[in-house]
């Protein structure tokens, strides 16, 4: 029995006794890199209640938090992406605070050696300004060279301001043409679909997916010696299939397929996907456990651990798909890996409370929860907020 009596908010209005689940719980014990996946969990940033900064400019970064959840990242096996859409890349994260995001955790990683990368993006430049491709190309490449001055991969993501200028899939490739050529080491290229960011629509020069892979597809061939990967964004899961084939020996798809993301790891016998996954972020416990499974070969453990998580992200990442940060830092709230329910850019707005209940059920039936008694207390201060106490 909890000493805390939590009721769950629900969609008709009604409020449900929580009722802990009997899962078990995974473990966060420190695990070894997994040894047949490379496995990137992108992690989100812990705001800074306490600082003056209103969160409409953005806000403030709670480093020593922020750090300290890279370092669990780290401890579970998994390299961090970092500077990322889970870490409200133009989405409450500033062009500045990017690049302090960049140079601190680089410093971290280093320290502890850790595996990270980082975005490359162009929001450095004005928002409301339609900027030419020179300027798009030097935008990233400052990016990629402070990157590269941590000894980290660059993870060159979709530019907004090239969504906005580029006039066909020629422009796109001069731009990644030039930007690659710049870079000293291998990168991934990122393709974020629209319902990650409505921005980021017609990229690659068409609001034809066919299209667009033609141009993608093109412009790996092209530059084939500067990619280690891929990272695709578009929650189609048989377009990575084909994708996947499509591409050079060499070049590594990296799901970011949030969907998805047990069938297209564990892969068809002929390939797989690597993981570059903003998921990966709220169940890397079970994650870690489930890669475990699969390089000892045990597919149907692996399934089984995955199973739950997949409700889980078809939750967190429903329309709109780009709110999923909320629910993300929600469930760290509730593990105890932030102090409050507080995000940059006010974003822990961006969800119902119902929603937020039901990710609370979710992840508790996964074996997500660390402390249920916790958990329970703090859902409920939120819930207060709604005026459910």
């Amino acid at each position: 029995m909890l000493a805390t009596a939590l009721r769950l908010p629900r969609a008709d209005g009604t409020l449900a006794p929580y009722v802990p689940s009997t899962a078990a719980r995974h473990s966060f014990a420190p695990q070894p890199p997994p040894r047949t996946r490379v496995v990137y969990a992108a992690a989100h940033v812990v705001a800074d209640p306490r600082a003056p900064v209103d969160p409409i400019l953005g806000g403030a970064i709670d480093w020593d938090a922020t750090l300290a959840y890279r370092r669990h990242l780290w401890s579970l096996g998994f390299a961090v992406a970092d500077a990322m859409d889970t870490a409200q890349r133009g989405m409450g994260l500033t062009a500045d605070l990017a690049r302090e995001l960049i140079r601190r955790v680089g410093a971290e990683a280093r320290a502890v050696g850790g595996n990270v990368g980082f975005g490359a993006a162009t929001d450095a430049l004005g928002p409301l300004t339609q900027h030419g491709l020179d300027a798009i190309e030097r935008a990233y490449a400052e990016q990629i060279a402070l990157i590269e001055e941590q000894d980290c991969t660059a993870i060159v993501m979709a530019s907004r301001a090239l969504a906005k200028t580029a006039r066909g899939a020629d422009d796109y490739a001069r731009v990644y043409a030039d930007v690659l050529a710049g870079a000293t080491t291998p990168v991934i290229l990122h393709w974020l679909g629209p319902m990650f960011d409505p921005q980021l629509a017609g990229y690659w020069g068409s609001d034809d997916l066919d299209a667009a892979t033609e141009t993608f597809v093109a412009i790996v061939r092209a530059n084939v010696a500067k990619i280690d990967g891929v990272k695709i964004s578009l929650l189609d899961a048989q377009r990575e299939v084909d994708l996947r084939r499509r591409l050079p020996d060499g070049v590594r798809v990296y799901t970011g397929d949030d969907f998805n993301y047990p069938e297209l790891i564990a892969g068809d016998g002929a390939k797989h996907s690597d993981a570059l996954l903003g998921i990966f972020d709220a169940i890397a416990p079970a994650a870690r456990a489930a890669l475990g499974a699969l390089d000892h070969g045990d597919r149907a453990r692996y399934d089984a651990v995955l199973a739950p998580t997949v409700t889980l992200s078809r939750h967190l990442f429903a329309a709109p798909t780009y709110a999923y940060k909320t629910g993300i830092v929600f469930l760290a709230y509730l593990n105890g890996f932030q102090e409050h329910f507080r995000m940059i850019g006010g974003a822990e707005s961006w969800r119902s409370i119902t929603h937020l209940a039901t990710a609370f059920e979710l992840a508790d039936a996964a074996g997500l929860i660390v402390d249920q008694e916790r958990a329970a207390a703090r859902a409920a201060r939120v819930f207060a907020t709604a005026g459910i106490v």
